[in-house]
């Protein structure tokens, strides 16, 4: 993938860590609400409950989807199931605001909170049960309160930040969907891509030539020519015009030995042709 690709993903898991601190803030003060509630044998209203199993889903999902990122950030089906549970948990944030909206009040005077209605001041301690035995520390009701306060603009914050999740999936299904194209294609040369692999196979033989060097490299068989030998070939001398290509019935007269076709690695000087040829 890409750099840019690399970068979102980044930032993709750095939004899912502050989305888990987020969902970790929730979770932790309205399950602290649920053990005083049951401690003291109080009622347990449903919406309360419903707080703590969203904030526990939250916690779990951006648990997997911080580890999921680093590895599987961009793939296809990461990415179409990551859009969804983002937008899922948008709403699910949305919905934590909207039951945990007491909060959005003032903290002093007379006051809503999930341990219990009245003045703000009002202490509650620890308390006891009717044996005297103790039983889970209470805070006061101003305190609870502001808990309940931090946890409603905690789940405002939340709820944007896994809108932009879902945006960054968007766009690393879209970056790693476009590095899968590039590719030769038939009508273009190359489909778009940046074409960086970080994991690519190396290539067995990294000594392989160019195309165009290997008219350059003998065939297997052919004779090599001798160290301070000339070629003779028709094209390298300067005395044939026209075409530059033997025939195959073609011989030289040499005062050694005749030959036919090819080119040999005779002296200089030892040709007995009277005049050059002219077209050859």
């Amino acid at each position: 993938m890409a750099l840019g690709g690399a970068a979102l993903k980044l930032f993709q898991t750095i939004l899912y860590a502050i989305e888990f601190c987020c969902a970790g803030i929730i979770l932790g003060i309205y399950s602290y609400f649920l053990s005083v509630l049951a401690d003291r044998d109080l009622f347990i209203a449903t919406w309360i409950k419903a707080v703590t199993g969203l904030a526990g889903a939250a916690v779990l999902y951006t648990i997997f989807a911080v580890l999921l990122t680093c590895f599987l950030g961009g793939k296809t089906l990461f990415a179409f199931l990551g859009i969804i549970f983002d937008i899922l948990f948008v709403g699910a944030m949305v919905a934590i605001a909207v039951l945990t909206r007491d909060g959005a009040h003032s903290c002093s005077g007379f006051v809503n909170t999930p341990l219990g209605d009245g003045q703000s001041s009002s202490k509650q301690g620890f308390g006891s049960d009717g044996d005297g035995n103790q039983i889970t520390y209470a805070a006061s009701l101003g305190s609870s309160c502001r808990l309940n306060s931090a946890c409603f603009a905690v789940a405002i914050a939340a709820a944007l930040l896994f809108l932009v999740s879902a945006l960054v999936q968007l766009c690393l299904g879209r970056i790693h969907k476009k590095e899968k194209r590039y590719g030769p294609s038939p009508s273009n040369g190359y489909t778009k891509g940046s074409g960086v692999k970080f994991f690519g196979r190396k290539h067995k033989n990294r000594n392989v030539r160019d195309a165009e060097m290997a008219g350059a490299v003998p065939a297997a068989g052919a004779t090599m020519l001798a160290p301070g030998g000339r070629d003779y070939r028709p094209s390298h001398d300067t005395a044939y015009t026209g075409s530059t290509v033997a025939p195959a019935s073609a011989t030289y007269d040499h005062t050694h030995k005749p030959m036919t076709g090819g080119y040999h690695t005779a002296p200089t000087g030892t040709y007995n042709n009277a005049t050059p040829a002219t077209n050859y």
